[in-house]
């Protein structure tokens, strides 16, 4: 049986007929489907370009290809584009496929009205919460608000449609989206962890450290991950409470320049270092074990890959009390978002207690080995085979009516 898994993320298709990828998604991610399908066709935006950049990944390979709809970015764009947005997600499903909807997204409620029809049974991979995301502070999208309403509404009609819902959280995505009565449910993270990314050990107690590195990864294309908010605080942190910190920024995006620019205003030019864009693996990893702290103030989260590849790196982290993060870090390393004085006050608290920060290393490294292939095989396999069996209890019943 082959697989059909819609998701939002863009991707670029070369003249060679190859498909490409700068984020997580590369072909090893879609290969897990094939441990229960014998194809994966993703439905996703796909814009074509002359060549792959060098920082480009292959996505598709064998048993895994792509079906393009019209590209667009952002909302604009895609109301131009929706007649036939639609008319190319819907056509990409063949009769006798299986369905997996990757929520939140435009392109999963597109083909949501067609499963509805029919009553194809169909699964949920919940990995992102649109109630955070359209919050308050950070999006100036005039219709703002009625998407805070409408989106996590319609996300809610998803996973109550489907037969099989995982998430990437343990519990926080669950109370907000839960799944219908009787459906299987469980959950994964959407990454997981090779042993190369696993350090070896803990970080060892720094009694004499007087400088200390911090650390944010994460898209700059906008301000859900709140490098604004980072900056803020590490300019109190150095400016009035006299703590020598520095700052990298591993991310690009259109914000970049924006921020560069508050960087200047505030005088620390000599402080904060953007890298730029940098291939997931090795490249950032090199730069985790620089650091010291990770922080991430982020507005909105599903379940934040960057903490946790940090976590296995050892490294003490600080974010905030949005989506499963309170599942990764406990209360005494979470703060509220958008709220820079409370940033300030924990960042100083972690970096002048050595002791502290040595028993938060052991105790991410700990929780990331949650996240190793091994752990969360086993439940990913089990939902892909659930959307499997109840697909062909479908299709023997409805053949004839396709």
């Amino acid at each position: 049986m082959n697989l059909i898994v819609t998701i939002d993320h863009r991707f670029a298709h070369t003249p060679d007929g190859a498909m490409w990828t700068m984020t997580s998604f590369t072909y090893p991610f879609w290969k897990r489907y094939l441990a229960v399908f014998d194809h994966v066709r993703v439905v996703a935006r796909v814009q074509d370009v002359p060549s792959a950049a060098p920082n480009w990944t292959r996505c598709d390979g064998e048993g895994v290809s792509f079906a393009a709809i019209p590209y667009y970015h952002g909302p604009w764009q895609y109301l131009r584009r929706a007649r036939q947005v639609r008319r190319a997600v819907r056509n990409a499903v063949g009769a006798d496929d299986a369905v997996i909807l990757r929520v939140q997204g435009q392109i999963s409620s597109c083909l949501r009205p067609f499963l509805r029809q029919t009553g194809r049974p169909y699964g949920v991979e919940v990995v992102g919460d649109p109630y955070d995301a359209f919050a308050p502070g950070y999006v100036t999208h005039p219709l703002r608000p009625f998407l805070r309403w409408w989106l996590p509404r319609r996300m809610r009609e998803q996973c109550a449609g489907a037969c099989a819902a995982a998430y990437v959280t343990e519990h926080a995505l669950q109370r907000r989206y839960p799944p219908a009565p009787g459906a299987f449910s469980t959950h994964y993270s959407s990454i997981v962890l090779p042993d190369a990314a696993l350090a070896s050990a803990a970080r060892p107690l720094q009694a004499q450290q007087r400088t200390f590195t911090l650390i944010i990864v994460g898209t700059l294309d906008n301000l859900s991950k709140g490098p604004d908010v980072l900056i803020d605080a590490v300019a109190t942190c150095v400016q009035e409470e006299g703590l020598d910190l520095h700052l990298v920024l591993v991310g690009s995006g259109k914000y970049q320049q924006d921020l560069e620019a508050r960087v200047a205003t505030l005088g620390l030019d000599s402080r904060v270092r953007f890298t730029g864009w940098l291939p997931a693996g090795e490249a950032v990893r090199a730069q985790l074990d620089q650091a010291d702290l990770f922080v991430l103030p982020s507005r909105q989260e599903g379940l934040s890959r960057s903490t946790i590849e940090a976590m296995a790196r050892a490294l003490p982290c600080i974010a905030t009390t949005v989506g499963g993060t309170s599942e990764l870090l406990p209360p005494e390393d979470l703060v509220p978002p958008n709220d820079v004085p409370a940033l300030v006050h924990k960042i100083r608290e972690v970096v002048t207690d050595p002791e502290r920060m040595a028993r938060m290393s052991a105790r991410n490294l700990k929780k990331a080995n949650e996240f190793r292939e091994e752990v969360l095989s086993k439940r990913w396999t089990a939902f892909y085979r659930y959307v499997r069996e109840k697909t062909e209890e479908w299709l023997k019943t409805n053949k004839g009516k396709l």
